[in-house]
């Protein structure tokens, strides 16, 4: 009964305070006391009783209503972090406060005159009460800062949302100003060896608070994604300053209690139907934190902030403190944490629904992509041993499956960038050697090879059965096999049939004359058969059986027509088959057993826009591996760009001719699919291929190698067939492998690896998505549902 007399009781404040037309004073307790001194409103209450509609109506009709209650709720704040919150009536004043804070600041974000408010030394509210304060105290500290800080305490709060060390009465009160909050970060794991006892109240009070720090931050989601908007978010980097003295205690407490958890406990079936995890909440609440701190110093620094940043490190102690982890043993607990969770809903049981299945993995690559970004060590440590293969495996995973669902676009991005990441590096090619013998149930064909072959198994798949709007992506895809392609000692004949019929497919004439930017594909695929002929030669014979196989492509595409109609008709052919790429002739076996088929998203899904992402040439620079293994930049090409120039003649092999090399626009994937030539008939009307626009790149498309190849073994290939009457692939595969092409063909070229750099693209693309994710996970309660967010759209399948 009690329940609902106080749930009564605190609408029937919201009503007072949405009908009072006069400001109530910030000294009328009695009052103000409504919102938070009753005990039995959980966040779920907050949220149903004080409606959207009646928040913007305050804001609207009596801001300094609202203002005033945003000030009372902090004030409490402030004084439970400064107690210590000795009484179970003070914590939950606390939480309660927290809660109608978290409800209420997504409207304050929502409209542009009231952003500024938190940062305003006078409260805007109750001058009355004031007018004292205010002559004592000249630099007040903003209202953000003070609620900033407040929490920073409270998440080191004794027998709130730590456990107390002092053994002695219950009502001793330990100092908050004197406790030193390294003493009680809330998991072993990087630089601390106690692991606390488990206490789920603990745990879901610092669910309640980071809740609404996550709130604070979330004012990024209220500003359009334009170039002055991908400054640094105030509440981040005042957070992550050294304003806060718990600033490494909280990060090392966040990221451990990532790392460290199991989210299938002691393995027994169904445990987690049994008992309810309050350790996933806070899991979860930790990694959105970490990754929306983890923010990048918004423009480059000058030359003399760079030399001072040297000594320091960045000001945001986050990045600073992440950037500075170096003990094998922490690169190692960090790794099996991330890699423990990423595989969770990969595990196959045989009982359905058996274990766990965590929902986080798009916010886990998020904290593996920042982990490697600001921590180079880590990335070397990563690809040091064959553990990179257990964050493969299961991206590939997540890759496959999410590939015909469009509201799933972003998490196929992230997985594709963490791996165009790790391609940069000589280690990961010669990793993916490795058998791959796990039997992950995937919707691809059955092979047995190499982590290499899954690898291209899958990006084949996605290629040739995603959905259209995953073709942005395909320069990334080629760009990693290309990547890879010097260090892969032997594919399988599953995995170079994908190859070749990928090729077969980007290189019919209609394909290559329908958009600018699509012979791109053929030249990465030319590439990758090079490096692997030239550098790989003697382990793979199955690759060079399905090149001579296939020989006639590599032929049309030597002799590939310029002349005007020849180009006019494959583009006719191509009006009436607007379809990417041929799914025939790609030999189809059978998938392996358990998959399921990739699926498109329920209708009614919503799902978040984001921001397009930079061109290849953007995302990447090009280095040369010289003899001694190291990487030497190599300059961008250049090309006279005149407007007649670009607009007839293709620059390099795989430079892009967009003009949008200096300025920072972001572009919704909307607008960027209506801008992108791409292959859809529509805009083949604005696209007018020329002849001496082909003759530009065919004269450079690298042939050479593959030509001397097949003038060399097809001759000796069918000399065996006709003088032994041979129509055994085993045999003719046995001569090749013992086969040799020393000093047959043109000298080895210098291995090119195109490794991904950092710009001001990629940074606003990761913050639309990383936030679309947030505000997509956050549904119980729906932190900013319906309200007016800028940064993404959110649409509705």
């Amino acid at each position: 009964m009690g329940n609902t007399d106080s749930k009564l009781n605190f609408r029937k404040a919201v009503i007072q305070l949405t009908t009072k037309t006069q400001p109530v004073e910030a000294t009328d307790d009695a009052f103000w006391d409504q919102f938070w001194a009753d005990s039995a409103t959980s966040v779920q209450d907050v949220f149903a009783l004080v409606p959207a509609a009646e928040i913007r109506a305050v804001r609207e009709e009596s801001p300094s209503n609202l203002a005033t209650l945003c000030y009372k709720a902090v004030e409490k704040l402030v004084q439970g972090a400064e107690s210590g919150c000795p009484s179970e009536k003070e914590k939950q004043m606390v939480l309660n406060c927290s809660r109608m804070l978290t409800r209420i600041l997504p409207y304050i974000f929502e409209d542009q005159d009231w952003r500024g408010f938190f940062w305003s030394t006078i409260p805007g509210a109750g001058r009355a009460g004031m007018d004292d304060m205010e002559d004592e105290d000249e630099g007040a500290r903003p209202l953000a800062e003070s609620l900033l800080l407040a929490l920073a305490d409270l998440l080191f709060c004794p027998e709130f949302t730590v456990q107390s060390h002092k053994r002695g009465k219950p009502e001793s009160v330990e100092d908050m100003q004197a406790l030193d909050s390294c003493e009680y970060i809330w998991e072993a794991g990087v630089g601390f060896a106690q692991s606390p006892p488990l206490n789920y109240i603990h745990d879901l009070n610092r669910s309640e608070l980071l809740r609404l720090l996550l709130t604070c931050f979330s004012e990024a989601m209220y500003l359009p994604p334009t170039a002055e908007n991908s400054l640094l978010n105030p509440w981040v980097s005042f957070f992550c300053s050294a304003e806060n003295r718990h600033a490494l205690p909280l990060f090392t407490s966040l990221l451990n209690v990532v790392c460290a958890y199991d989210p299938v406990g002691y393995g027994i079936p169904y445990n987690h139907l049994l008992f309810s995890d309050y350790r996933e909440q806070l899991v979860e609440q930790a990694m959105q934190i970490l990754i929306v701190s983890l923010e990048h110093e918004g423009r480059p620094p000058s030359p003399a902030r760079m030399e001072e940043q040297d000594s320091v490190g960045p000001n945001n102690l986050f990045v600073n403190y992440l950037s500075r982890i170096h003990r094998e043993e922490d690169y190692d607990f960090v790794l099996k944490g991330l890699a423990r969770l990423l595989t969770n809903p990969l595990t196959q049981t045989y009982l359905p629904n058996s274990t766990k299945k965590i929902q986080f993995h798009q916010e886990l690559l998020v904290l593996f992509w920042k982990l490697c970004d600001f921590n180079k060590k880590f990335l070397f440590f990563v690809l040091k041993s064959s553990d990179v293969l257990d964050i493969l495996v299961p991206i590939l995973f997540y890759l496959n499956d999410a590939r015909a669902d469009q509201s799933r676009v972003g998490l196929m991005h992230i997985g594709v960038f963490i791996l165009l990441l790790l391609s940069g590096e000589r280690n990961f090619g010669v990793r993916l050697n490795k058998p791959y013998s796990l039997h992950v149930p995937m919707d691809i064909p059955v092979f047995t090879g190499t982590h290499a072959d899954l690898l291209i198994v899958v990006f084949h798949k996605i290629i040739t059965s995603g959905h259209q709007r995953l073709q942005p992506l395909y320069d990334c895809l080629l760009t990693i096999v290309v990547n890879v392609s010097p260090y892969l000692k032997s594919l399988s004949m599953v995995a170079a049939n994908k190859l070749l019929h990928l090729l077969e497919a980007f290189s019919t004439n209609w394909f290559l004359f329908s958009a600018p930017q699509n012979h791109h594909l053929s030249f990465f695929l030319l590439e990758a058969f090079n490096n692997i002929i030239q550098y790989q030669f003697d382990g793979n014979c199955n690759l060079v059986y399905a090149i001579i196989r296939k020989r006639n492509v590599f032929h049309q595409l030597a002799n590939l027509p310029s002349d005007p109609a020849t180009i006019q008709k494959a583009l006719q052919r191509k009006r009436k088959s607007p379809n990417a790429i041929s799914r025939t002739s790609s030999q189809e076996t059978v998938s392996m057993e358990g998959s399921r088929p990739a699926v498109p998203a329920e209708p009614g899904t919503l799902k978040a826009s984001l921001v397009a992402i930079p061109d290849i040439d953007k995302l990447t620079e090009k280095s040369q591996v010289s003899e001694d293994g190291t990487m030497i930049a190599v300059p961008q090409a250049e090309y006279p760009q005149t407007p007649e120039h670009s607009a007839v003649a293709g620059t390099s092999d795989t430079e892009s001719i967009s003009g949008r090399d200096t300025e920072d626009v972001f572009y919704t994937e909307a607008e960027m699919a209506r801008r992108r030539l791409s292959s859809s008939s529509s805009s083949v009307s604005h696209w007018n291929p020329k002849p001496d626009w082909v003759l530009s790149w065919k004269s450079k498309l690298p042939l050479q190698t593959i030509m001397r190849l097949l003038q060399v073994l097809v001759p000796q290939v069918e000399k065996i067939c006709i003088d032994k009457g041979l129509t055994d692939e085993s045999e003719i595969l046995k001569f090749l492998q013992h086969g040799t092409l020393v000093g047959l063909l043109p000298v080895p070229h210098p291995i090119l690896i195109r490794k991904y750099q950092a710009n001001a693209g990629t940074a606003m693309w990761f913050r639309t998505y990383m936030w679309g994710v947030i505000y997509l996970r956050n549904v119980d309660p729906p932190i900013w549902y319906d309200t007016d967010v800028r940064l993404f759209e959110i649409q509705r399948m």
